[in-house]
């Protein structure tokens, strides 16, 4: 979906999957308020994103295993689609506050919506006037704007996905899909601005073309994630290339920005797989890094330095 040929109103109803709860919320005020709820009324509540992964816990729910097709639980719903879920238990709640307590809990869940709705329209509108300006500004050829992503430089989801299926069709196996999502865009976009946010993506982008070789294929194939596929990787070449990238991340040296990225890794080794379904999976596993990561103090603490 390159920015360029898609209105920016079936952008907003397509683009929301591709979105986090941290793409959407302030995490920890979200946390700080259920623990106020907590405190008020004994109710405990779980926040997972939508495939289930655990995202805010307050209370007892070390045992809890979310299955978010069959339980569901609350859905907090953003553009009408799903991008979290939320558990509660009232085992602490006393009898004649559980009725209070739920229905301070729905309200609450539809604020969230709210806010979420308008972070997200925010941020979708911001970056399509941001990039359509850059591109007017820049004056790329019509052959070059039809294949770069204007802010990068590296491919526009468009053209990465013709490459993949070009891959596909040439049954060259194996391959490495990654799937790399930038740490605490919108903190920096809250915080800093629409410039450093955008600054911050760049610079993703230069660390992780910079570690690439020359065959590598790169895409950013949304806001703040991008897409790679490396042909017939050497052993232990996919897991050099994202330690190099990771590593220059943290010696990157900034007054404002404190690059991160969380990336998730699958091989494609039969021709007879899709790559998109690869990146599927290479999704999940990104999730893992990315919660793994956001739990190092020594991140939090550069991530938070200015604050």
């Amino acid at each position: 979906m390159g920015y360029r040929e898609v209105p920016l109103e079936k952008r907003l109803k397509e683009n929301i999957r591709n979105y986090r709860l941290e793409n959407l919320y302030e995490v920890q005020q979200m946390r700080e308020q259920l623990k106020c709820l907590e405190q008020l009324t004994g109710i405990q509540v779980l926040v997972t994103e939508r495939h289930g992964e655990k995202m805010i816990s307050v209370g007892n729910f070390a045992d809890f295993k979310p299955d978010v097709v069959n339980e569901p639980g609350r859905k907090l719903r953003v553009e009408n689609r799903t991008v979290g879920h939320v558990y509660s238990r009232l085992d602490k709640v006393e009898s004649d506050k559980a009725e209070l307590a739920e229905r301070f809990l729905e309200e609450l869940v539809a604020m969230w919506e709210r806010l979420g709705q308008e972070s997200y329209e925010g941020r979708e509108r911001a970056m399509y006037i941001d990039e359509t300006e850059s591109r007017q500004s820049q004056g790329r050829t019509l052959l070059q704007g039809s294949k770069e992503d204007v802010l990068t430089g590296v491919l526009n989801k468009t053209f990465f996905e013709e490459r993949v299926k070009v891959l596909d069709r040439s049954e060259v196996v194996p391959l490495a899909a990654l799937e790399a999502n930038i740490n605490d865009w919108k903190f920096v976009n809250d915080h800093y601005g629409v410039e450093e946010s955008d600054r911050l993506i760049r610079v993703i982008a230069e660390q992780i073309r910079s570690c690439a070789r020359e065959e590598y294929v790169i895409g950013r194939v949304d806001g703040d994630v991008f897409r790679i596929v490396i042909p017939l990787p050497e052993e232990g070449e996919v897991e050099d290339y994202v330690n190099r990238i990771k590593l220059s991340c943290e010696e990157y040296e900034d007054e404002i920005l404190s690059p991160s990225i969380a990336v998730g890794v699958m091989m494609k080794t039969n021709v007879e797989e899709k790559l998109k379904e690869v990146f599927a999976e290479a999704e999940y596993k990104m999730f893992e890094d990315k919660f793994e990561m956001k739990q190092d103090s020594a991140y939090q603490a550069r991530l938070h330095r200015n604050i």
